[in-house]
């Protein structure tokens, strides 16, 4: 039997896998024309969402230390600003590919943490806050980064 760390660490990856899978499934089931549709009247457009959480998956391995940014330039379009800004957006198709880059390096990075490592610090975290602050650790940030993917998720649903 695994020790509970073990465990909980499972149930956490289990919970990202199984949303990135359906964020996947979406995005795979969403045509050009679709994607550049908003979720709603002057909100988000689906292209924005999916850069967004790209930008946002892609900064997980240097938050775990076990690898950095793939596509940093998705930072200034798609975290920085707003959608619609002035700031061109790439291509969907290239995005496509770039949504496939990030997960399969975060694959290859979860499996380079021990269970130990998923409860140290990450690295957005000082060595002194993190002794106050135990629960801000490296799991956390998957955590945070799954509740956040499932938000964007809901929004998402809206275009079909």
């Amino acid at each position: 039997m695994k020790n509970s760390n073990e465990v909980l660490i499972k149930m956490v990856l289990d919970a990202w896998n199984t949303h990135v899978q359906r964020a996947e499934k979406l995005f795979n089931n969403l045509n050009d024309v679709e994607m550049l549709k908003e979720v709603a009247p002057g909100r988000n457009r689906g292209v924005y969402l999916f850069g967004h959480l790209i930008a946002v998956h892609d900064g997980i391995p240097a938050l775990l230390g076990v690898g950095k940014q793939n596509y940093p330039e998705l930072n200034a379009v798609f975290i920085n600003e707003a959608d619609k800004s002035s700031l061109p957006v790439p291509s969907i198709g290239d995005l496509r590919t770039s949504w496939k880059k990030v997960h399969s390096d975060l694959s290859e990075g979860f499996n380079k943490l021990s269970s130990d490592e998923w409860f140290s610090a990450h690295t957005a975290v000082s060595e002194v806050d993190f002794v106050k602050e135990p629960h801000r650790n490296k799991l956390n940030i998957i955590i945070n980064r799954t509740n956040h993917l499932s938000y964007h998720l809901g929004q998402l649903a809206l275009i079909k």
